[in-house]
């Protein structure tokens, strides 16, 4: 099977990318660079900051997740944390079930098809 193109892939991520930080930041609180990687081990490939900062800062802006400055325990730059608000979590819920049913939906067209 072959992978989607990069354009194709970030076309998927500008639906989707703001429920995969809620969903990630479901179970703990995280910092950019930290969700950058997740999102990449995962297979979503590199999504750069310029995605997905401005994410992080609407997500907070629309009240969805809070952040904070913490200071490191050893060594490095100070880093802002993000964590999902009760909110953002009932958000992720709803838009979690919908988004899974339109993904089903989607499947079912396609496995209509005579896919190779």
């Amino acid at each position: 099977m072959s992978s989607p193109s990069s354009e194709q892939r970030a076309q998927w991520l500008r639906g989707v990318l703001d429920l995969c930080i809620l969903a990630a930041l479901a179970s703990h609180e995280s910092y950019g660079y930290e969700l950058s990687r997740m999102f990449e081990a995962e297979g979503l490939g590199v999504i750069p900051g310029g995605t997905l900062y401005p994410a992080l800062t609407r997500l907070r802006g629309s009240g969805l997740v809070t952040s904070t400055w913490r200071e490191p325990v050893s060594s490095g730059p100070a880093r802002k944390y993000y964590a999902l608000t009760d909110k953002g979590r009932d958000v992720l819920r709803e838009g979690g079930l919908a988004w899974l049913e339109f993904t089903d939906r989607v499947a079912g067209i396609l496995r209509k098809e005579d896919l190779p």
